[in-house]
């Protein structure tokens, strides 16, 4: 069983997500495959490793000493793909897609990692969602990062991170808003056909309001413009000026003060961001690297 890490790289996803279901979204296969796949590790070594519970997963005592096996295990795989990479001594510039928000804000911060981790060249192509993954149909880009769910047949899709929008602008409002609350402030939308606003109309709707209830000074299509608008805006208007967008977006101005949040009252607006890959490079290497070191940005 050793030999076919892929197994025992499935009881990780299962542990880390606490699910069947939403380790198969991480891992970009089939439910009854992860069941499948752990079936095979507890026949092969005689023993239950796993119990499900309502509120998740519980390892058994054999599954904890599987899992810190596993996890050596695990480590030192990544540490010899490193090595694997430099005896492929290929140069060639690695091209990363990305949707506005991921790649303006939170790609960035790992292009350093990606680009030693592959001891080549790293570009990076931001447009919107449908764009991205029409270039990696293209095979014009290696793998894309999106926050917006463009479904295509040869592509693999991998879950990477639950995100949070919030509500946000440059006065200190409520940490939590009711209905009412919300037709209280002056409003920079999203343009009405993307993701963000359709996913944020669907949770105002629940909440009682729409969006053309609210005093609306400007619709813009740009993550960046909006938050340039909100910090840029009277900062003593009586009517705070508000728009809504990703935690991950806003995090910095967050902690130092410039933007203040606030959450809706009983609502959550959340959305998945996505790792996308052609099924042609399912077993490329470099691809394959970026991909893993990404999934383990975020795991417990």
């Amino acid at each position: 069983m050793l030999r076919d890490f892929a197994k025992l790289q499935t009881f990780l996803m299962v542990i880390k997500e606490k699910s069947f279901s939403k380790a198969s979204a991480k891992l970009g296969i089939s439910q009854p495959a992860v069941t499948q796949q752990i079936k095979f590790i507890e026949d092969y070594l005689d023993t239950k490793i796993v119990d499900r519970k309502k509120n998740g997963i519980i390892l058994t005592k054999e599954g904890e000493d599987l899992f810190r096996i596993a996890q050596r295990l695990e480590k030192a795989i990544q540490n010899s793909e490193k090595e694997l990479l430099k005896i492929i001594n290929k140069e060639f510039t690695f091209v990363m897609g990305a949707s506005f928000a991921i790649g303006n804000y939170i790609l960035p911060n790992y292009l350093g990692e990606i680009k030693k981790r592959i001891d080549n060249e790293v570009f990076m192509n931001v447009d919107l969602s449908c764009n991205i993954i029409e270039q990696l149909e293209d095979k014009k880009i290696d793998v894309a990062l999106i926050e917006s769910p463009v479904f295509k047949d040869g592509i693999i899709y991998r879950e990477w991170v639950e995100d949070e929008l919030v509500v946000f602008s440059n006065q200190p409002i409520k940490k939590h808003l009711s209905a009412d609350d919300l037709l209280e402030f002056d409003w920079i939308c999203r343009n009405e056909d993307s993701h963000t606003r359709k996913l944020t109309s669907e949770v105002f709707e629940e909440m009682g309001v729409q969006c053309n209830n609210f005093n609306v000074l400007a619709v813009l299509q740009s993550p960046t413009a909006i938050k340039e608008t909100i910090m840029n805006s009277d900062k003593n208007s009586e009517r705070p000026i508000v728009s809504i967008m990703s935690k991950h977006v806003l995090k910095h101005e967050f902690e130092n003060g410039t933007l203040y949040e606030g959450r809706l009252k009983n609502h959550k607006i959340t959305r998945e961001l996505y790792i996308a890959y052609s099924k042609d490079r399912k077993h490329d290497a470099f691809v394959d690297n970026v991909v893993n070191y990404l999934l383990a940005l975020h795991r417990v």
